[in-house]
Order: structure tokens, then C-alpha cells, then sequence
């Protein structure tokens, strides 16, 4: 029985000769993540141990994006830990405000990762970096403690189910809409510890960024890890980046044929329109026309999801010479520096603002309901973002809904839940 690309990706970072669905082993990372959230407890952890140095300064990465820059004295304690510790323990890749950005956004375009790498981090969307082929997947903080001391990381090898997507896209239709109608087709759980391989003839001409969007949505149908084999969209993506971390294009795995899979989905993508999830789960999908009464009161453009260049290319594509709704507050953060000052450049932050909104700095802020975008009891956004639970943006009351950027920015537009084909 052949292997899948997951399973060859955790063979390679053991000692085993081989491994199968449900076996524990013990794999070697290459690289170890952690924010201002997680790593605090990391550190505590880490100390507690008594290790003297971490397994390798240039494989454990820092990024302060949560509440950075700090929004009170909490967050900013918080922040300083993981300044203190990356000085302490010298280690390389410590991103301060300045540098920094989205941690998902950024470490795929200084080049961290790379196809075959094992990646782990505390924080559940680190399964992201599947896009480039790479095995990756959100831990505890004690977890991230022991790889940053040991090196390695103890896993349950996954069951792998695969999604096919064949036909043509849509116009306006996306990763972010791919994978809603993959989530509302098998529920939050029905891909509970599985890896969740995405391939077919649309996959194999998506661009990277949608790539990026459809694996870091992996966890909210309770994926293990999402990932696509790499070909020449990812190795031309690598180059384009000149890889400034780390050299070469990594190893690429793919499964073989008669590896074994769970489940097999397959999706006919002519029949996919853009999609929303409404409150309050990301598997409450429904297409947005039927969803055009929804009035909102605010619009969030940014997060890990679709916080990118081509996603703020979209969004103004949308906004150019208009205006937001007076009513609605737009907010749109650009997930990292370099797509911050790409948008400047290109003159989308002029738009954005000429339509009414804000332009922020990088953060993960308004996602989880920390800073620049709490809702207020009863109020309700729409976002690019990728969890809408109870809560999630602040008042228990309100409510989020979540869509592709060209999406949110018609919504913007309205006032409502819109079809970018009702205002372009």
C-alpha cells in the first residue's frame, strides 16, 4: 500500500522505516512557531524544564501579532516575554513591530517554510503552510515548550481524506469560497484529526494565495493539516520570494496512487457561487444572494485568510470610486509590511481610504475580538477573516459573517450582504 504526502512528509522526519493512520511516533520539526498569545506559556513551560538553550536558534520563529503594537499593559508584558527570550536565547527569526505581520502571512513570504518541511506552532491556523507542500499543524503551548528544547514533537499519524475540484471557476469565486462550500459540504468535524489533501484541475491552476486560504481554513472542519502537492505554482512562488530564509526550493513529496484515503470528495466548481458562513459556525454556508437583507455595521478586509496583496487587489477593484456606506465601518489591515507597503504603492490604501475606510497596520486585532474592530452588543460584521463562533469579534450578542474579499468590499458598498456583481 503506497503512502500519502502526508504520511511521506512524518515518515521522513522520523527514525521509522514506516508508519501508518493512528500510529504515535516522534518527528523532528524544522521549524517551531509561537505569538503573543501562546508563547508566553511557552516560555514558562520551556523554563520550566530547565533547559539551557533552545534545539536551534534559527528553527524556532516569534512573532508578536495578536495585540502588537501592545494595546494595554497586558498585551504589552506579554510582548516583552517574547522579546526578552528571543534575546536571551538568541534566537534568529524574532519578527518586532516593524517587521513583523500576520505570523501565517509572513513566514511564507520571508521564506521559512518550504514543501516537505514539518511545521508546527501555537496557533491552530498554522496549518497554513500546507499550501507549499509542507506538513504543518497547530499545537498546545506545552508542545511548542518541548520542540523548542527538544527538537521534536510527539503526533498521531492522521487518516488523509481527499477533495477533488474539477470544472472552472466562477467569476468572483476563490480559495476562501472553496473551501466554505468544502466545510458546509462535511460539517466542523467531518475532517475531526485528518489531513485534508485539496487536488484536482482547479487546484492545479490556483494561485498560492488561494492555496494559502483554503489550508488555513483546514482546522475549521477539524483537520489535523490541509495540504496540496507542490508544482510549478509553488516552486514559482518560492523563487519569487528569492527564499531569504532558507535556499532551494525543498523536497517535494506527492502521494502515490494507491495510497489509502478515508473519504473522497469531489466537487463540480461551475456549480460553486461565492459563498458566506453565516453566524455561527464556518459550516452555516450560504450563497450570498440569498442572503442580501442582511444588514451589517462593519467590514473587516484582512486576518491570515485574506489578508494578502491580491486579496486587497480584489477589494479595491470593488471599492475604487466609491464610498462605503456612511454608516458602515471599513477596516482593512494588510497582513505583513511588505503587503502594506505594496498597497501603497500601488495606490490601494488611497482607495480604501477615499471609499471611508481605515488602513491599519499588520494584526490579528479584530479576528479574535482583541483591538482595532470589537463589535458592540448586537452588531454585526462581515469578514474576510476565518471563524465566526460566539463571541468571536466581541459581544457575545454580535455576529460575524464570513466571505472572500470582493465579498466583504460590495458589502462595504451596500450596507448589506452584496454580490460584487451588484456594484461593479
Amino acid at each position: 500500500m503506497g503512502h500519502t504526502i502526508t504520511e511521506k512528509i512524518l515518515l521522513k522526519h522520523t527514525k521509522l522505516k514506516d508508519i501508518h493512520p493512528g500510529e504515535f511516533i516522534d518527528a523532528k520539526v524544522d521549524l517551531c512557531l509561537g505569538n503573543d498569545i501562546t508563547a508566553p506559556f511557552a516560555i514558562e513551560e520551556f523554563e520550566s524544564l530547565g533547559a539551557k538553550k533552545v534545539f536551534d536558534k534559527k528553527k524556532v520563529v516569534l512573532v508578536p501579532d495578536h495585540f502588537a503594537p501592545a494595546k494595554d499593559m497586558a498585551s504589552a508584558n506579554q510582548c516583552k516575554r517574547l522579546a526578552t527570550f528571543s534575546k536571551k536565547y538568541d534566537i534568529k527569526h524574532y519578527f518586532e513591530v516593524g517587521s513583523m505581520g500576520v505570523e501565517h502571512a509572513l513566514l511564507p513570504e520571508v521564506g521559512l517554510v518550504l514543501p516537505g518541511d514539518l511545521v508546527i506552532g501555537a496557533d491552530s491556523h498554522t496549518c497554513t503552510y500546507g499550501a507549499l507542500g509542507a506538513f504543518s499543524t497547530g499545537v498546545g503551548s506545552t508542545d511548542l515548550a518541548a520542540a523548542m528544547a527538544t527538537g521534536e514533537v510527539w503526533l498521531k499519524v492522521p487518516e488523509s481524506m481527499k477533495f477533488v475540484f474539477y470544472g472552472k471557476l466562477n467569476k468572483w469565486v476563490g480559495g476562501k469560497d472553496l473551501i466554505l462550500h468544502t466545510i458546509g459540504n462535511i460539517g466542523v468535524d467531518g475532517a475531526r484529526y485528518c489531513a485534508m489533501e485539496f487536488c484536482g484541475e482547479v487546484i492545479d491552476k490556483l494561485p498560492m494565495e488561494d492555496r494559502l486560504t483554503m489550508c488555513n481554513m483546514a482546522i475549521e472542519a477539524g483537520g489535523k493539516n490541509g495540504i496540496i502537492a507542490p508544482d510549478k505554482i509553488t516552486s514559482g512562488y518560492i523563487r519569487s520570494i528569492k527564499n531569504k530564509a532558507k535556499p532551494g526550493i525543498g523536497k517535494v513529496y506527492s502521494s502515490d496512487k494507491d495510497a489509502k484515503y478515508r473519504d473522497v470528495r469531489e466537487y463540480d466548481c461551475s456549480l460553486i457561487e461565492p459563498l458566506v458562513a453565516c453566524p455561527s459556525l464556518p459550516s452555516n454556508v450560504k450563497p450570498v444572494r440569498a442572503l442580501k437583507d442582511v444588514a451589517i455595521d462593519q467590514v473587516v478586509i484582512g486576518s491570515c485568510t485574506n489578508g494578502r496583496i491580491s486579496d486587497l487587489r480584489i477589494a479595491a477593484k470593488i471599492l475604487k470610486g466609491k464610498k462605503a456606506k456612511s454608516n458602515i465601518r471599513l477596516i482593512v489591515i494588510p497582513a505583513t509590511q511588505k503587503i502594506y507597503l505594496d498597497a501603497m504603492k500601488e495606490g490601494l490604501a488611497k482607495i480604501f481610504i477615499d471609499a471611508g475606510g481605515v488602513f491599519s497596520t499588520p494584526t490579528c486585532g479584530p479576528c479574535l475580538g482583541g483591538h482595532m474592530g470589537i463589535l458592540a452588543a448586537g452588531e454585526r460584521a462581515i469578514s474576510t477573516t476565518n471563524r465566526n463562533f460566539v463571541g468571536r469579534m466581541g459581544d457575545p450578542t454580535s455576529e460575524v459573517y464570513l466571505s472572500n474579499p470582493a465579498v466583504a468590499a460590495a458589502s462595504a458598498v451596500k450596507g448589506r450582504i452584496a454580490h460584487p456583481e451588484e456594484v461593479i
